[in-house]
């Protein structure tokens, strides 16, 4: 399997990917930003579709979109009551852009595939340093600010009183959930990169009893499911995507009715 460029540069890709969404997405379901996290998949997908009608790089307009959007959306969730609806009402309208963008491109149905469901095994040595870099990013901003994101995010009080700019923080943030995102979906595509920004995290929330914890539990199932789903995916023929969707939902419900066992007991 590793004797193929393709696959190594799969591996590669996906590890670093893994990494970066186990760690964004403790924060995103701590923060209750599940929905946040798909919203921006959707409107990363409507910046992947200008790109390529426009020529660019599908990830480059993903990204754009997607740092774009996440401020706005994310201050539009906070400031409105009915956050919900708003969001949705976003949501639906980056589909639609995305569908049109795709239909006036000479290249919708190859493009569209790729940027909906991922495309893992097509990814290039330039790309996978791209990724990689981005990771990189993503993951120093992480740590840069993970001191005041840990009060802000579990113990929003407890940062008030302390002082912490909350309203920094979480603008800093959602510009690494918009990077994270953006990579994320060259895994698993735009509409289901939320899979692993919160299946393994929300399973971590069952496993871990503090934050570093969760955080490793987190990439390790993140990395657990990318790595046995390049594996299956490599043997079988069968789109990686749906086996890393099984492989971390499994592993949430398997987590989730042992610990509803053990509170009857």
């Amino acid at each position: 399997m590793f004797a193929y460029e393709f696959m190594r540069n799969a591996f590669w890709a996906a590890t670093f990917i893994a990494i970066t969404c186990g760690v964004v997405g403790v924060y995103v379901v701590a923060r209750n930003f599940s929905f946040l996290a798909h919203t921006l998949s959707e409107i990363g997908f409507a910046g992947a579709a200008f790109a390529v009608l426009m020529g660019l790089k599908p990830l480059t307009g993903m990204l754009i979109f997607a740092l774009l959007g996440s401020i706005g959306v994310g201050e539009l969730s906070m400031q409105t009551e009915q956050k919900e609806s708003s969001i949705s009402a976003i949501s639906a309208f980056f589909v639609g852009l995305g569908i049109l963008f795709l239909s006036l491109s000479s290249s919708a149905s190859s493009y569209a595939t790729n940027i909906l469901f991922g495309s893992v095994i097509g990814v290039s040595r330039s790309s996978v340093y791209q990724l990689v870099g981005l990771s990189v990013v993503v993951l120093l901003i992480i740590f840069a600010i993970q001191r005041p994101l840990n009060y802000d995010s579990f113990d929003h009080i407890g940062a008030a009183a302390h002082h912490i700019n909350t309203g920094f923080v979480g603008v800093v943030f959602l510009v690494a959930l918009a990077m994270a995102v953006s990579i994320g979906s060259q895994v698993v595509g735009s509409m289901l990169v939320f899979v692993l920004l919160t299946m393994p995290s929300s399973t971590a929330r069952y496993l871990g009893r503090s934050i570093p914890s969760m955080l490793a539990w987190s990439v390790g199932l993140a990395l657990l499911g990318v790595w046995t789903g390049l594996c299956l995916g490599y043997i079988t023929n069968w789109p990686v995507t749906f086996f890393i969707s099984v492989i971390e939902v499994t592993a949430y419900l398997l987590v989730y009715f042992i610990q509803a066992r053990k509170k009857r007991a």
